[in-house]
């Protein structure tokens, strides 16, 4: 790991001009650059020069969609990452200029990049980041200790800080072999005082849900607000037509909980589909019930008609926030969720789900049978307007206020403010639409 000292935590431009130690390059500090064709109009006012980072582009997952959503908001934006998989990854991100470090070399790094974290740091110090204006971090590995330069702004969406250092190291720790154990403790300790250390570096920080903010505060020792991520809920439509089966949609490893869901159907004899595949696939299968179907990967169609016609979703799992239930609500399903982590921003008691208290199968059991108790207590409109609120335009809105904000704050950069405010408003003039992030009032 690259040894650095950073400044105390004052987040001035002062502080910010102190910043500018040498770090010594380490054989990690090459990059890849992947060309874009660049319109060639070139424009008298000074241009906003953007930058994304982002840990890992090598799926669309939650934090990808992030990325897609901040892709429209800035589309000239250019993307810094570890891993770089073009075939995985959507055309609105890879539109954009997309560079990555020496990791995207490393034979079987796609595989074994969550061993290969303790080194990222050191890739990450050596990216050149001194022409940009305004650097969004997206955090989940390794993204946020970017050095930018003096007066720019550095904000940074946090997923969550990497558990498998925190508060899950000891889960991680015990599923490893004995020679991942032997590293273990002193590269995760190293990571962790980097991890804090470089959280002295953002400007600002937003977390996707009330919990991330809490475990921001307690690792990192730094306020954050709230925006909850970028859901399509426009592409569900809500159905009172319900069907007589339970859902659990999900990859298959242990800590989504699956084995809750599928045991707790087992035992009261409900029918259940379990879409998603994963390690735990096999495993599961031997103790499902003669009512589970398992479907493993499905089209985003077939997915869309399955959450339509559920009884209810089925959501055991301790998530940061979680897309999935809120895109089964979009589509009128109650939700039945543990009571911890993100579904507690999102999911009513009694009005849009139900909670389950304790995260183990008689739980699900009590949960499941409370909300057979009351379920036509639950309407479908209710639940989806209810999803509405976390769409992604309402994400790009109010990422688009958080911005403004601190760029306000920032006299140096009154010239990008003005500009990033006109390019949003004629992003919106084409179609009207007042929820779109050129909103002005």
């Amino acid at each position: 790991l690259a040894r650095r000292q950073d400044p105390p935590a004052d987040h001035s431009c002062r502080a910010e001009a102190q910043r500018g130690d040498v770090v010594a390059l380490s054989p990690l500090s090459e990059v890849t650059q992947f060309p874009v064709s660049r319109s060639p109009l070139d424009v008298a006012r000074r241009k906003p020069r953007v930058a994304i980072i982002h840990y890992w582009l090598i799926g669309m997952r939650g934090g990808e969609k992030v990325i897609e959503a901040l892709c429209e908001m800035f589309p000239d934006a250019d993307i810094f990452t570890h891993l770089y998989d073009p075939s995985r990854i959507s055309d609105t991100i890879k539109r954009h200029k997309i560079t990555t470090t020496t990791f995207q070399k490393i034979p079987f790094a796609r595989k074994l990049y969550r061993k290969l974290v303790a080194l990222m740091p050191s890739a990450l110090e050596q990216l050149d980041l001194r022409e940009y204006d305004l650097v969004i971090s997206s955090e989940s590995g390794p993204a946020k200790g970017v050095i930018v330069r003096p007066g720019a702004l550095h904000i940074c969406y946090v997923h969550t800080p990497m558990r498998y250092i925190w508060d899950q190291y000891t889960d991680y720790y015990e599923r490893s072999g004995s020679l991942t154990r032997f590293f273990m403790p002193p590269m995760t300790h190293a990571l962790r005082q980097w991890d804090v250390t470089s959280a002295a570096r953002v400007d600002h920080f937003v977390a996707n849900s009330n919990a991330v903010k809490n475990r921001i505060e307690r690792y990192w020792r730094r306020d954050a607000e709230v925006i909850p991520p970028p859901v399509s809920t426009q592409r569900f439509r809500p159905s009172s037509d319900r069907g007589d089966f339970y859902l659990f949609v999900s990859e298959l490893v242990s800590y989504k909980r699956a084995d809750l869901a599928i045991r707790a159907c087992a035992l009261l004899d409900r029918k259940l589909v379990v879409i998603g595949d994963g390690p735990q696939a096999a495993e599961l299968r031997k103790m499902a019930g003669e009512h589970t179907e398992f479907l493993g990967r499905v089209p985003d169609k077939v997915l869309e008609d399955y959450v339509s016609k559920c009884r209810a979703l089925l959501f055991p799992a301790e998530e940061d926030f979680g897309i999935v239930p809120v895109e089964a609500m979009a589509a009128g399903a109650p939700v039945i969720a543990y009571n911890r982590g993100g579904a507690r921003d999102y999911v009513l008691a009694d009005s849009t789900g139900i909670f389950m208290n304790d995260q183990s199968v008689p739980g699900m059991i009590e949960a499941i049978i409370r909300f057979e108790l009351q379920a036509h207590k639950f309407d479908a409109k209710t639940i989806a307007e209810h999803a509405r609120r976390f769409d992604q335009t309402i994400f790009q809105e109010r990422f688009r206020e958080t911005v403004l904000d601190q760029l306000d704050k920032r006299p140096n950069l009154a010239w990008l403010r003005t500009e990033l405010n006109r390019q949003w408003q004629e992003q919106s003039e084409p179609d009207g639409d007042d929820r779109r992030p050129g909103k002005t009032g």
